[in-house]
């Protein structure tokens, strides 16, 4: 079996060997404290570096150390979100976001996606006929599904709007380093709108489970507090493993080496997808990130091919998982970023195989 479906990373790019090391160190030069219990919002020394590399996090007490920032998404809807708000998102949307704030009573109202991300213009129409949502969520980089990325202007745009109608924006943005064409993403002035959500799961290793909100301080409390009575804290012993594999020297090298290992799987996916589906499937070959988000015609559904595809040994996401309202049965979420650029080629081959046998 070939899967193309979860967005789990390349275990053969995590940097075993340097993390293995960072722990003995940190282990023996810290003795008990990065095995005792910690503080609720995170270490202090872990917090002061992001302070240190990322504009919007212009104090410690506004940033809140998670574990993962599934987790950060999880105590954001139990503490903003009352049955019955709404909440604006994309459609379609990251599953795990849509379970968070629907299990928090959320009414979602969504909006599509384009090459440059949400639609903000339609956002804002609904807004002057009457929607007032609690918080808009998005994934402003890379995002999962669609794999776009929304625009510099749309993004100043929805953060007036946030402002004018008083609403928060969350900006959950776990791919952004994963960029493989174009500029560096830009970091964004601190904005009392914003809340910023980041891990370094995709960049390290998902098993550290260390991820960070960073929003205006009154928000960061109510998370803290939160947080408190679901685990305490986020492990002390992977926030000392994350912080100092951050600060490390080799640190700059092993993202470059993500970036072009995720520029070959791309690259990869999307050429053996013009050749084999070629008339058949359209998308868009997506900056960075993990995931290409495709049309395919000809079948009845996406969810039907499923079957087929697993009968023929590749394994996809049906666009139906992603849906907030729209009918999305004839698209599906590829990814590239476990397998190997060889086991991409198979793996569309015997997609094409499974619809021409569906």
């Amino acid at each position: 079996m070939i899967s193309l479906a979860g967005g789990l990373p390349d275990p053969s790019l995590f940097p075993t060997d340097a993390l293995a090391e960072i722990a003995s160190t940190v282990i023996r030069a810290k003795g008990g404290s990065t095995l005792q219990y910690g503080l609720t919002a995170g270490e202090v020394d872990f917090r002061e570096h992001l302070v240190a590399t990322i504009p919007s996090a212009t104090d410690v007490d506004r940033v809140v150390v998670t574990t993962g920032s599934q987790q950060a998404l999880h105590l954001l809807a139990g503490v903003l979100i009352d049955p019955g708000d709404a909440v604006a998102v994309a459609d379609p949307e990251y599953l795990g976001a849509m379970q968070a704030f629907r299990a928090a009573g959320a009414e979602p109202a969504s909006f599509p996606t384009d090459a440059d991300g949400l639609v903000v213009e339609q956002l804002e129409s609904a807004l002057e006929d009457g929607l007032r949502p609690k918080l808009v969520y998005l994934v402003p980089h890379f995002h999962n599904p669609s794999g776009s990325t929304l625009s510099a202007a749309r993004l100043n745009r929805l953060l007036e709007l946030a402002s004018t109608f008083e609403f928060l924006v969350i900006l959950d943005d776990p791919y952004r380093d994963l960029y493989v064409d174009g500029a560096t993403p830009v970091e964004i002035a601190p904005h009392p709108m914003a809340v910023h959500l980041r891990s370094t799961s995709k960049i390290l290793a998902p098993g550290l489970r260390v991820g960070w909100l960073i929003g205006p301080a009154w928000l960061a409390t109510a998370v803290e507090r939160a947080k408190q009575s679901a685990d305490l804290h986020t492990s002390t012993i992977t926030q000392a493993i994350a912080l100092a594999a951050l600060q490390a020297d080799w640190y700059p090298s092993h993202l470059h080496t993500l970036r072009s290992a995720a520029r070959t799987k791309r690259d990869a996916l999307c050429n053996a997808l013009d050749a084999e589906l070629e008339g058949r499937i359209s998308f868009d070959r997506p900056d960075g990130g993990m995931f290409v988000w495709a049309q395919i015609d000809g079948v009845a559904s996406t969810d039907q091919l499923l079957g087929s595809a697993l009968d023929h040994g590749v394994a996809f996401v049906p666009g139906s998982a992603f849906a907030v309202d729209r009918d999305l049965s004839s698209y599906l979420r590829l990814s590239w970023a476990t397998a190997t650029p060889s086991e991409l080629s198979e793996g569309v081959s015997r997609l094409a195989t499974a619809t021409r046998a569906t």
